[in-house]
């Protein structure tokens, strides 16, 4: 069985002053191997497989606006970049607090388990060596069908 390989995603290289800018990567690497996709919403489902073809794609206008919004939003890209890691942090909190609870319940019931067993257990051996008192005969039934 072979793996599913995907197309890498383009993104723009940042220049000296923080601006995006595009930079056509070298198709004869063997990253980009099974091609390139570009999120710019030109074509998401087009995958560009050589140098020339993505050349000429991000000389489309669809592509410069796009680029160009990236540019023109970039602050706020950061404040959401922001808000989002702050996201991701207390939810891995609450994910760890949620594990420490959950690995404290099921100890709980493995104890209560373990507990009701030992409860159990000689009650049952009780319970059974009455029955087989009363049930003598089905009992030796039993043992001399089992030998």
């Amino acid at each position: 069985m072979e793996l599913a390989t995907e197309p890498d995603t383009y993104s723009p290289n940042i220049d000296d002053k923080g601006n995006y800018i595009d930079k056509v990567p070298s198709f004869h690497t063997n990253a980009l191997a099974n091609g390139l996709r570009c999120p710019c919403g030109t074509r998401k489902d087009k995958v560009y497989t050589s140098h020339a073809m993505f050349t000429a794609h991000i000389k489309t206008k669809t592509h410069e606006k796009w680029l160009q919004d990236l540019n023109t939003n970039r602050a706020n890209f950061y404040i959401e970049n922001q808000k989002l890691k702050d996201i991701v942090h207390s939810q891995k909190i609450m994910i760890g607090k949620l594990e420490l609870e959950l690995t404290n319940k099921n100890m709980t019931i493995d104890y209560l388990t373990q507990q009701l067993v030992k409860i159990n257990i000689p009650s049952t051996l009780t319970s059974s060596s009455s029955n087989m008192n009363r049930n003598d005969s089905s009992a030796n039934d039993m043992i001399m069908f089992d030998i």
